[in-house]
């Protein structure tokens, strides 16, 4: 069983990965910082998708490493992306059908941050309902805020890229009712939504 299933059905609890919101929480497995395909090749072919196989879930492993390339903390102990004048504000959320959860790069876990189902105010288009990962970015809404997103995502892109995943970025949401419903203050807001999942063949 996968982490979105696990999330799903029952939702987990990990002493090792300190609740900053309260929730329930799951560690993730340990990102593998090393190997995949050659930088230059990920560039070369990467591209958004759109198809996705609903029945192949994307296993605890590979979701570690998605979040781990957009948000993650590498062997030097810095972010996976640059942050203008290092304000490391933004925020990384995963959506499933039984609620939403925040990435905590630094002990590279999820943390339980409500029980509400919001990936309906993103599936503006029906594709959206055929991804098994859904990633929503928040951060200020700025030039830099908005710079740490476009970052996050296309290191997600490449990844994507090197794993064999099919992955797009989206606007097409209702940004405002997640920022509401994410309770996001201080000029930060959700800026984007990230489909992933196992290409359909």
């Amino acid at each position: 069983m996968n982490t979105i299933q696990k999330l799903t059905m029952m939702g987990c609890t990990a002493l090792a990965c300190g609740g900053v919101w309260g929730g329930e929480v799951k560690q993730l497995p340990k990102p593998v910082m090393t190997g995949g395909m050659p930088v230059m090749d990920a560039i070369n072919v990467r591209a958004s998708g759109r198809l996705y196989d609903a029945k192949k879930p994307v296993d605890d492993q590979t979701l570690s490493e998605t979040l781990w390339a957009a948000w993650g903390v590498n062997a030097q102990g810095k972010r996976t992306i640059p942050t203008a004048r290092n304000q490391q504000n933004m925020k990384l959320y995963v959506l499933t059908p039984t609620g939403t959860w925040f990435y905590d790069g630094g002990k590279n876990c999820l943390v339980k941050v409500n029980d509400e189902n919001l990936i309906p105010l993103t599936a503006t288009q029906e594709f959206v309902n055929d991804a098994p990962v859904h990633l929503l970015y928040a951060a200020k809404d700025d030039k830099w805020g908005r710079c740490h997103v476009g970052s996050a995502y296309q290191n997600v892109y490449l990844y994507a890229a090197s794993k064999g995943l099919a992955t797009v970025i989206r606007g097409l949401i209702d940004d405002s009712a997640l920022t509401e419903k994410l309770g996001l203050k201080d000029g930060e807001r959700v800026i984007a939504h990230q489909t992933v999942g196992w290409p359909e063949k």
